[in-house]
C-alpha cells in the first residue's frame, strides 16, 4: 500500500466510533436529575466534539437552566461512565483500515477530547485498542484540541515530524488543531461536524468511509 504518512492520529467520537447514542443517554439522564426536558439524540449529535464540560453546558443552556456546570459534572460523569459501552460501535471499515495501516508500518494513535479514563476501556470493548501505540484524551495534557499541543505531543512521542503525520477527524476542532500543528488533515463525512463546512477546510481529502483513507496519495508541501 505504501501509505504516504508515517503516523496517523485519529479523533475518536464521530471518526472511529459512533458514540452518540450513549452520550445522548448520559446527557438525558443528567437532565432528568435536574427535572429538565429530554433532548433528541439527533440534536445532541450536533453538540459532541468539544469535550464533556462544553457538552453539558450546551445541553443545560438549551434546556433553559442556569445551574452552574460545576454542580452538574460529577453526576454527569457517573452517567457517562455507566452508558459508555451500551451501544457504541466502530464505523464501517475502521478495523480493516487500522489493520492495513498497521501492516504497512504506520504508527497509530488516538487524539480525542473525550476524558482520558474512558478512552482505552471503550476501544478495548470494541476490540480495536491494540492498534494504537498511544492515546491522548481531552484532560491528558494542559490543552486539548483545537490546540496543537495534543497533536504535537503525539508526534514527538513517536519521533515523527508533524508534516510526516496526518490527523483524521470530523469537525472544526480537528481541523483547527491540525492547522495549528502544521499537520496534514483528512476529514470524514459521517461524523459530528456541528455545521462545519468540511469541503472548505483545506483537508487532503474528505472521505465517506474509513477504508478510503487507504487511497490517500502523497501531496507536495505547497499543495498541502
Amino acid at each position: 500500500m505504501n501509505f504516504p504518512y508515517s503516523l496517523a492520529l485519529f479523533d475518536l467520537d464521530g471518526t472511529l466510533v459512533d458514540t452518540a447514542a450513549d452520550i445522548a443517554e448520559a446527557v438525558n439522564r443528567s437532565l432528568r436529575d435536574w427535572q429538565l426536558p429530554q433532548v433528541e439524540e439527533a440534536v445532541i449529535r450536533g453538540w459532541i466534539g468539544d469535550g464533556a464540560r462544553v457538552l453539558v453546558e450546551t445541553a443545560f443552556r438549551h434546556a433553559g437552566s442556569a445551574v452552574a456546570v460545576d454542580e452538574i459534572m460529577d453526576g454527569f460523569m457517573v452517567h457517562y461512565g455507566q452508558t459508555l459501552l451500551q451501544r457504541a460501535q466502530p464505523y464501517p471499515g475502521v478495523a480493516d483500515t487500522l489493520q492495513a495501516l498497521q501492516a504497512d508500518g504506520v504508527a497509530l494513535a488516538v487524539c480525542t477530547n473525550k476524558p482520558q479514563r474512558y478512552v482505552r476501556p471503550l476501544l478495548e470493548h470494541l476490540g480495536i485498542a491494540g492498534f494504537f501505540g498511544a492515546m491522548v484524551g481531552g484532560d491528558t495534557l494542559p490543552e486539548r484540541k483545537p490546540s496543537a499541543l495534543p497533536l504535537l505531543h503525539l508526534a514527538r512521542q513517536f519521533g515523527i515530524a508533524p508534516e510526516a503525520s496526518v490527523m483524521v477527524g470530523d469537525s472544526a476542532t480537528d481541523a483547527a488543531a491540525a492547522r495549528a500543528a502544521g499537520m496534514p488533515l483528512v476529514l470524514v463525512r459521517y461524523g459530528y461536524p456541528r455545521g462545519f463546512d468540511l469541503d472548505s477546510a483545506g483537508a487532503l481529502a474528505v472521505i465517506g468511509e474509513m477504508r478510503q483513507l487507504l487511497d490517500l496519495r502523497p501531496v507536495s508541501p505547497a499543495s498541502a
